[in-house]
């Protein structure tokens, strides 16, 4: 578990890729923890060393087969049920099966908002209705689903959806698709999504 204390009274759970606690997810939580944030990132791996970019099919399998969907969301349900009276709001955002965990605890009554970038397996969960404000981010082009299909499918009042001119993996630095300028423009508008809950 990485943390960051700033005696906030506003919580910021990171929900990392299925590659564990990387130095972008690091870098993620240091830059929330900067707007004044308190921030928890759980190693949903229990891996004491991060996959690398070139594991990706190994890491993926060991995310589905050692912990999936519903393992992490109880995970992440924890820490919000321990947390809620600690804090006076609470917000998730998540990256690539990240996303998807935060958009599977988006129907928590503890969750304030949630954001999530490229969450490609949200695609199997079209029918939750979340509770809280949600922001996704999804590419131009994901290589197992039509993007604009699963986009229609989520429209909601309080789902506020984005199609991306990148491809997944975007907003991480040490990635091959990291598009600096997209990168920078969605960060600043997830701030300005957080700051207005």
């Amino acid at each position: 578990m990485f943390e960051i204390n700033n005696q906030s009274d506003k919580l910021m759970i990171v929900v990392h890729e299925i590659y564990g606690m990387n130095q972008h997810m690091v870098d993620v939580c240091e830059f929330l923890s900067e707007q004044d944030y308190d921030v928890i990132c759980p190693n949903l791996l229990e891996h004491d060393f991060p996959f690398d970019y070139s594991q990706e099919e190994k890491a993926y399998r060991h995310f589905m087969d050692h912990v999936g969907f519903i393992n992490a969301v109880h995970k992440i349900r924890d820490l919000i049920l321990a947390n809620q009276h600690e804090y006076s709001k609470i917000y998730i955002i998540g990256f690539s099966v990240g996303a998807t965990v935060a958009w599977l605890c988006s129907e928590e009554e503890s969750v304030d908002g949630i954001a999530g970038f490229y969450g490609s397996r949200i695609r199997d969960y079209i029918n939750i209705n979340p509770k809280c404000p949600a922001l996704l981010f999804f590419p131009t082009v994901e290589h197992s689903f039509h993007v604009d299909e699963l986009v229609s499918t989520l429209d909601q009042p309080n789902v506020e959806l984005h199609i991306c001119k990148g491809e997944h993996g975007f907003c991480d630095p040490y990635s091959s698709k990291y598009n600096e300028e997209l990168a920078q423009q969605k960060f600043s508008k997830t701030l300005e999504f957080f700051g207005n809950l």
